[in-house]
């Protein structure tokens, strides 16, 4: 019998979609899970599978590989779609099609499906993967084929195929949510309209910043080569690591944002993002490069940032555009060692402090004492040759 392996949450696209695969490619489903750090039930995950009549499950724990390998990278690159977005969902997608690629291939199978809507960026983003890890595989995008066309056809159909059905913290059918360890989006229902308001009860990780507490929370990391190992002294894994920033800004109102962005199928889209461990590490990476990074490289990394931002968001992961990229943002990652403390206080961040042996920084050229590090008397000659640049085009 002719094997697919879908990209399964357990949640009711992906039972929908598993059902439906049954009953339009008579072949034999393997369920699999990418544990990336969401919020999920491993044995509900299990039974709503085998309730469907699903025999294999797989579910891989990819927490630190998912930190180490995607998020840290892309911190340092400071990347930031739009200006704003840290390409939570985005990030994640790639691992995901690449495990899935690679477990299609142990138990060959002749496709790999996934549960993106038709409307979205992640049917792009995985399938991207699909096509550099297993080109002769076949893509099953249910959203795109089969002729249910609203989230009120999709609970009919899962009514009529006993899916449970679950609801919101209103009793309510829910909004579309996506999490892993670095973020959670939510998106749907009154979201839709951009004139509305979030309400407070969809935020999942981060206390309002109005009810945060009332006091400053110190928080240090420790850097070396460019990447953060250590939180208050303690040395700590990539996964671990960014699980205690998550608790501790989430808990002092970091990390939420509220954006309307370009899909890059064209429209669109309104969604509310928490990433609290994230936009602190966001923070402090950049403070620790201000002490340890030359000038030029520093603007180099800055101009070719909505570059690569742009790569991850369109699911170019993988391409040769982006791998060139991050060398270029990599080139002196062996000089970004050291510490910083941020100061944490109702949704705020500040740079308390940084530290670090790198020599890039001279308290000796900028301070007001005099000294004889400095050379003042070529400014003149600075500022004429500049004077000069003003009318060239």
């Amino acid at each position: 019998m002719k094997k697919i392996i879908l990209a399964y949450s357990g949640g009711l696209d992906t039972s929908i979609i598993l059902r439906w695969l049954q009953e339009n490619y008579k072949a034999e489903i393997i369920a699999y899970t990418s544990d990336i750090g969401q919020d999920m039930d491993k044995q509900k995950i299990v039974r709503n599978a085998k309730r469907l009549g699903v025999k294999k499950i797989i579910i891989e724990n990819l927490k630190n590989t998912f930190v180490k390998d995607y998020v840290f990278p892309m911190i340092r690159a400071h990347a930031l779609y739009e200006g704003v977005y840290l390409l939570g969902t985005s990030i994640a997608r790639p691992l995901i099609a690449k495990r899935q690629i690679a477990i299609a291939k142990k138990y060959k199978a002749y496709a790999v499906s996934h549960g993106s809507t038709g409307k979205g960026n992640d049917q792009i983003r995985f399938e991207l993967g699909y096509a550099y890890f297993g080109k002769k595989i076949k893509v099953i995008a249910p959203w795109r084929e089969w002729t249910l066309q609203s989230r009120t056809d999709l609970i009919k159909y899962a009514k009529k195929n006993n899916i449970p059905i679950p609801k919101d913290k209103k009793g309510a059918p829910p909004f579309s949510v996506d999490d892993n360890i670095f973020h959670t989006s939510t998106e749907g229902k009154v979201l839709e309209d951009p004139k509305n308001s979030a309400p407070e009860f969809i935020f999942q990780r981060t206390t309002s910043p109005e009810k945060s507490p009332n006091k400053t929370t110190k928080v240090s990391i420790d850097f070396k080569y460019g990447d953060p190992i250590a939180v208050n002294g303690e040395k700590l894994s990539p996964e671990k690591l960014l699980e205690k920033l998550n608790t501790l800004a989430g808990n002092n109102g970091i990390g939420r944002v509220d954006l309307v962005e370009n899909r890059f199928i064209g429209i669109k889209s309104r969604g509310v993002y928490e990433t609290p461990g994230g936009t602190v590490l966001y923070s402090a990476h950049r403070a620790i490069e201000s002490v340890t990074l030359d000038k030029k490289t520093a603007h180099e990394k800055e101009r070719i940032m909505p570059a690569y931002a742009e790569l991850v968001y369109n699911g170019y992961w993988f391409s040769k555009k982006k791998i060139n990229l991050q060398k270029i943002i990599d080139k002196k990652r062996n000089q970004v060692s050291g510490k910083v403390v941020l100061g944490l206080y109702k949704g705020n961040i500040t740079i308390l402090s940084r530290i670090t042996k790198n020599k890039a920084y001279s308290m000796k050229k900028v301070s007001f004492e005099e000294n004889k590090t400095f050379n003042k008397s070529k400014i003149e000659k600075f500022i004429k040759h500049h004077s000069k640049q003003l009318n060239k085009a």
